[in-house]
């Protein structure tokens, strides 16, 4: 009983369920508590920059490093590029085709996107030329004031190669204080998450009080969607790249991926899961120590195809929720951040920020994003047994041909 109340996701998920009974008693009254929300969403908002902004100089310089491992690197980090930008593909396709977040009538589409402020970002009809000139800042520090998150993206990844350039003396004590700063940064993001369920509440209680138990149908929507496209990816798509490039069996692959995954589907952590996915990989799988020892690490930091998959279904899922039309350009602000997103998210669990970074890079309100929260644990879970699983088949190919 003690581990249940000092539990986060328990409150949450009791305030989600609390506020979708206030919701439905008061009706439209309930969004007396919306305040509660809307002091959630402002918390999150001012940690979404400076969580983004360093988190990706810190991977940019991190990957940047790694080209010191030779081969084990090119091909590994080249496996984890390509994966992920085809988990991207796969969830824009599921996204588009079953479309979780419509199915609201109009007036409440109506008034749900009035109720929302942040409209601001990519702007439909621009053309190639004038989506990449934009993503390109004329003053970083003026990207970081306005929150241009792509721009933003951009400058870090430019900075984080350039101090992985730097002697190991300088680098090291540069991307040692990042580290740090994404330290204090996280530790202020668990302690904004204990506001959480007082969050969920408020938006639960408004949302159902306002339009009713069609808004938590498009929720379920979401999940056996995000579900749809991580079976592909993970049945579908990674044992096509073990048939084609590893000389691993696909039977004795996942009969030996078996026991990872059952702790990556508990813990929701991909750190957690190493030490077991690294030893798996090398008694079961056979795998060399140099690439595991290397390749697992560097997974369980920057392969998180499972994160990338949601980040691109959430941004759909509110596009549609919000009655928002996306064109090309919008498309390519979610595929672009969603990537760099994907690669900069930490492997551990809890409800991640990134994907804040993913809507306001596509100008998709951030407004109903706790709406989430309480099937968080559950969307951590699943993604998790895809990104561990997408490491050690990163592990199988990079095996074949980096150690030859």
């Amino acid at each position: 009983m003690k581990k249940l109340i000092r539990n986060l996701g328990f409150w949450i998920l009791a305030a989600m369920l609390l506020g979708i009974a206030v919701g439905a008693a008061m009706g439209p009254a309930a969004s007396l508590f919306a305040p509660l929300g809307t002091l959630f969403i402002q918390l999150i908002k001012m940690l979404v920059v400076p969580l983004v902004a360093v988190s990706i100089v810190s991977g940019a310089a991190t990957l940047g490093g790694s080209k010191s491992a030779g081969r084990i690197g090119a091909v590994s980090i080249g496996y984890i590029v390509v994966t992920t930008f085809v988990s991207i593909l796969l969830a824009l396709a599921a996204g588009t085709i079953f479309r979780p977040g419509a199915g609201l009538n109009a007036e409440s589409i109506t008034a749900l996107a009035a109720a929302a402020p942040d409209t601001a970002g990519a702007q439909p009809g621009l053309s190639f030329w004038e989506t990449l000139i934009g993503m390109i800042p004329s003053n970083p520090v003026q990207a970081l004031a306005e929150g241009n998150i792509l721009q933003i993206i951009v400058f870090g990844l430019l900075l984080g190669f350039g101090l992985s350039t730097l002697p190991h003396r300088k680098r090291d004590t540069m991307t040692e204080g990042l580290n740090s700063l994404l330290e204090a940064l996280i530790w202020c993001i668990n302690k904004v998450m204990l506001a959480a369920p007082l969050g969920v509440f408020g938006l639960m209680a408004d949302a159902t009080g306002t339009f009713g138990f069609d808004i938590l149908l498009s929720i379920a929507n979401l999940l056996w969607v995000d579900l749809l496209a991580v079976a592909v990816m993970g049945a579908g798509i990674y044992p096509l790249t073990l048939v084609l490039f590893s000389r691993v069996p696909i039977r004795r692959f996942f009969r030996a991926l078996a026991k990872p995954q059952l702790i990556a589907f508990s813990t929701a952590s991909s750190m957690a899961t190493l030490p077991v996915n690294m030893e798996v990989c090398e008694t079961e799988l056979g795998l060399s120590k140099q690439t595991t020892g290397f390749v697992l690490p560097l997974g369980a930091t920057i392969n998180m195809t499972g994160n990338a998959i949601y980040y691109t279904l959430v941004a759909l899922f509110f596009a549609q929720l919000y009655g928002i039309e996306l064109s090309m350009s919008h498309y390519a602000a979610i595929a672009f951040t969603a990537s760099l997103g994907s690669i900069g998210q930490a492997g551990i669990p809890g409800p991640t920020l990134m994907v804040v970074a993913v809507l306001v890079s596509a100008g998709i309100p951030i407004d109903g994003l706790p709406l989430l929260y309480a099937l968080d644990r559950l969307f951590d879970m699943i993604r998790t047994v895809l990104n561990i699983t997408g490491d050690a088949a990163c592990a199988a190919v990079t095996d074949r041909f980096a150690t030859r």
